[in-house]
């Protein structure tokens, strides 16, 4: 599942149920259940305007038990840190969500078509990964909507020539993807990491292509 689909799915869930809890609430304390003479189960809550939000005997129910101020404890923090962990996750993309390509037939700065930034890195990262003595990569889109660039970091095998895995990145992947969506140009960082075959440790280098 993609990060849009997650996002849009915690939220409509989040949504929901603050949606519910506010109806019952506001159902509660104008007294429909009363004016329209309904008889709610026992253990529904909210249901009249004198009843508060949690009862007293709601809130002192487990407060004698070993395991309350635990868990009292322990669930705020999980969600909290849970919020956090969501928040940071939509921080960490830098770019844009989607590029938008320029319609040939349209007029100057009209915008036929909106692609997803996802799509992109994934199908530059497939056809980068086939180069010989490339190990792992990793593609994102950046820049703005309407004049993307790719940042691109690769890790070459030992042993690799930098500039031939350039040139082909350059004639392969990037100019692949720049005809693809019908661009102009697309420039991209490429970010080069060569390693040994028993270190992690690796000389870094960074051009970029235009």
């Amino acid at each position: 599942m993609s990060r849009t689909a997650v996002n849009r799915t915690v939220l409509a869930v989040a949504g929901l149920v603050l949606l519910a809890a506010g109806v019952l609430v506001l159902l509660g304390g104008l007294d429909v259940y009363g004016r329209l003479g309904v008889t709610m189960p026992d253990r529904w809550p909210w249901t009249s305007p004198d009843q508060p939000v949690l009862s007293g005997a709601s809130r002192t129910r487990w407060t004698d038990e070993a395991w309350w101020w635990p868990v009292a404890i322990a669930v705020p923090a999980v969600v909290v840190a849970g919020c956090l962990w969501w928040l940071f996750a939509q921080a960490r993309r830098s770019g844009p969500a989607g590029i938008d390509l320029p319609s040939p037939a349209g007029p100057r700065g009209h915008f036929a078509l909106h692609v997803r930034s996802r799509a992109i890195e994934d199908a530059v990262e497939r056809a980068t990964v086939e180069l010989p003595d490339v190990a792992r990569v990793r593609v994102r889109v950046a820049g703005r909507p309407h004049r993307p660039y790719l940042r691109a970091e690769v890790r070459m095998e030992s042993g690799g020539g930098a500039a031939d895995l350039l040139s082909r990145y350059y004639t392969g992947p990037l100019e692949g993807a720049r005809t693809s969506l019908g661009l102009a140009a697309l420039p991209s960082e490429f970010r080069l990491r060569v390693t040994g075959r028993r270190t992690s440790a690796g000389r870094g280098h960074h051009v970029r292509v235009h």
